[in-house]
């Protein structure tokens, strides 16, 4: 089939900085794109063809969305599966595909599913409801600490919290989590793996996370991972079975967790572009989101070496400050050899959004990490 300047129409669920940043592809390539998102200020509406304002979780809006393009693929796990099904059954193609979406939309289901395909996870327990866990912690079923997780709807931290006492379960929410052990890792990785409709794979070099230590939000990427080679290897592969076991189409971004024995378990899937592929952008032969294009495309993959070194800093809203957002001092780091930003083009900030980010690319990663640092204490992401 003719992508390329024709009247094939790829329909995105979500508009959010994802899928703007997948539209910066779509334009290099001139196919038709339209987008389903409940913001009518959305960051991807001004790069699109088609702007839909609906609910990703209503049945008929995501039916009604399908049923006006060809493919369908998504930048947010968040939707209505049955609606895709039904789609998918109606002729119309899918990818990620909802089968593949109901093992990842669920934390819960996903955790049983890396144990029931033998892939190696840290242990936890499931509860239908919050107050089950304070009912576990008194007789003895699970111990303190450990890690909170809803089990529907988290993202950017939000979802996640370390329970050290029972008053850390106050105002969580009350529905179905569950409960994993605290993992004394000494790194967080993750490894993007592109896998294409005709099943040809190819992963992303390994990348290490830095976590923002009160917001659970990453704060740096930076790629290669510092870490042994054979560490390198270990990663890609876990990466690479999972993605086998998912039979996902597009990309598949696994989260890690490097122990203190050198041991790797898998936190968490994303089936989309993801936070720790941005470097990708400059630092890349093939950004992640045309590989995502290529990939549900079934086109061939691209090269995912890098052609240099990278830092990515997500630039979040500042504590404190909610409304017009203002990026103070973004000329200075500007002036910086081998900075980049980019901004997501929402308008409203407030503590910890997810309002831009940052790739610093030199020749030498320790390098990037320091100019990097230089990037975060300098800008400031502010209400004017």
């Amino acid at each position: 089939m003719n992508y390329f300047s024709s009247d094939f129409k790829l329909g995105i669920l979500g508009g959010g900085q994802l899928g703007k940043m997948l539209l910066y592809n779509t334009r290099k390539f001139d196919i038709t794109t339209f987008v389903l998102d409940p913001n009518e200020e959305a960051p991807a509406k001004l790069a699109c063809n088609t702007f839909i304002k609906g609910d990703l979780l209503n049945y008929d809006d995501v039916y009604n969305f399908g049923k006006q393009v060809d493919l369908i693929t998504i930048e947010i796990e968040n939707v209505n599966l049955d609606a895709l099904e039904q789609l998918e059954k109606e002729g119309k193609k899918v990818y990620p595909s909802p089968k593949t979406l109901r093992k990842i939309q669920n934390k819960a289901t996903q955790k049983l599913f890396y144990q029931d395909n033998h892939l190696p996870t840290a242990p936890f327990s499931r509860f239908a409801f919050l107050s089950e866990v304070e009912d576990a912690i008194k007789n003895g079923g699970i111990e303190l600490p450990f890690v909170w997780k809803s089990a529907q709807f988290g993202y950017d931290g939000n979802g996640v919290k370390i329970v050290r006492t029972v008053g850390d379960l106050k105002d969580l929410p009350k529905g179905e989590c569950i409960a994993e052990q605290l993992v004394p890792f000494k790194n967080e990785l993750a490894v993007i793996v592109a896998r294409n409709a005709s099943g040809k794979v190819k992963t992303y070099p390994v990348v290490e996370m830095e976590f923002h230590p009160e917001a659970n939000q990453v704060e740096y990427v930076i790629c290669p991972a510092r870490i042994a080679l054979n560490i390198q290897q270990k990663a890609q592969e876990i990466a690479l079975k999972t993605s086998e076991a998912y039979n996902h189409v597009g990309l598949l971004a696994v989260e890690l967790f490097l122990t203190q024995e050198d041991d790797i378990l898998i936190n968490e899937v994303a089936p989309r572009p993801h936070n720790s592929g941005h470097q990708t952008i400059e630092a890349s032969f093939t950004c992640q989101f045309e590989q995502h294009m290529r990939a549900i495309l079934d086109l061939p993959l691209g090269s995912t070496e890098n052609k240099v070194a990278s830092v990515m800093v997500n630039l979040v809203g500042a504590e404190g400050y909610t409304g017009n957002v203002v990026y103070k001092n973004i000329e200075t780091i500007m002036s910086l050899d081998g900075v980049t930003p980019h901004i997501y083009g929402k308008r409203e900030t407030r503590p910890f959004r997810k309002m831009g980010h940052v790739t610093i690319i030199n020749k030498e990663v320790d390098k990037d990490r320091a100019i990097a640092q230089t990037v975060k204490e300098q800008i400031k992401v502010i209400a004017g």
